[in-house]
């Protein structure tokens, strides 16, 4: 399995591409102090949806800790964890490996919190309906997807990518097995399209988005269909710098752990944010979680 994911993950030199949000593009939401919180994500989204789901997140902490906050989107996950470890960002909703893998080029930066729903995790494998492939019930039936065209999402992505090749691996899925060259997509809102569209046949992506985007109405059900959900595993979480309290006094850390435990479904402001999360809480979290990944990042020869 390892041959198989070192052959294949190559990621480019990482690149920053600076943008405010808050009250104004590029004002920073909380005030005028001369600290800045900066606050970011691995771009697994489409940028308009990333925008306006941590540009709302930067104004809910900006007044609830009385700092500035402002959101700072990245080109690619390897600039989130460069960003990170240079202090551009200090504070970061990582995906499952890349946080990982942030959390050991930095001392200190250890998980503090994940949504509900990455406790138990899950990526689904679609397939375009005219594709004939039906739902499959077990691991080793995946089998069945052998032969058409395949699509992750980006290359470094725990639900569009690692989680998935390693499950493929499990039922003895080979990636010369598909048709033609397996695509990167970029991100899960682009697989879902380009299997829609029938560009490849079959795809995976994380379900939490899977399921957002089948509920909006956003998926076209009678073009793709989900036809398996993976076993699961601990995913997305915060990572913050071990320096935030040097920076914005003693206890800011807890602060702002606290502020996103306070998110609750039955305040409205509360539920915009949750909902644009696809959580119905945030759950302290904490290293020992991601010891599976981190096995799997490893063998995958990119820990």
């Amino acid at each position: 399995m390892a041959h198989t994911f070192r052959s294949i993950l190559a990621v480019g030199a990482a690149s920053l591409l600076l943008a405010g949000c808050g009250d104004a593009p590029g004002d920073p939401a909380g005030g005028d102090r001369d600290e800045v919180l900066s606050i970011g994500a691995i771009p697994d989204q489409d940028p308009e949806e990333l925008q306006r789901t941590y540009g709302t997140l930067a104004d809910y902490l900006g007044e609830r800790l009385d700092v500035a906050v402002e959101y700072v989107p990245v080109t690619d996950y390897t600039a989130s964890i460069t960003s990170f470890e240079r202090g551009d960002l200090q504070f970061v909703f990582f995906g499952g490996v890349s946080g990982v893998q942030a959390a050991e080029r930095v001392d200190g930066a250890e998980p503090l919190i994940q949504r509900d729903i990455d406790r138990e995790f899950e990526s689904v494998f679609v397939a375009n309906t005219g594709t004939g492939v039906e739902p499959l019930d077990d691991l080793d039936e995946l089998t069945a997807l052998s032969g058409h065209s395949f699509t992750f999402g980006s290359e470094s992505s725990t639900s569009g990518r690692l989680m998935p090749q390693h499950f493929l691996t499990e039922a003895g899925v080979a990636l010369d097995d598909f048709t033609g060259e397996v695509g990167f997509s970029g991100s899960h809102d682009a697989t879902a399209k380009l299997v829609e569209e029938g560009s490849y046949q079959v795809g995976a992506l994380s379900a939490a988005l899977w399921d957002d985007r089948v509920e909006a109405g956003e998926i076209d059900t009678d073009r793709i269909h989900e036809v398996f959900r993976t076993p699961t595993y601990h995913n997305y979480h915060w990572l913050a710098r071990p320096d935030l309290d040097e920076e914005f006094g003693d206890g800011f850390t807890e602060r702002l752990t606290d502020a996103l435990l306070a998110l609750d479904g039955e305040n409205p402001e509360h539920r915009e944010i949750l909902d644009l999360f696809q959580a119905g809480s945030f759950v302290e979290t904490e290293a020992a979680n991601y010891d599976d990944l981190r096995d799997v990042a490893r063998d995958a020869g990119v820990l």
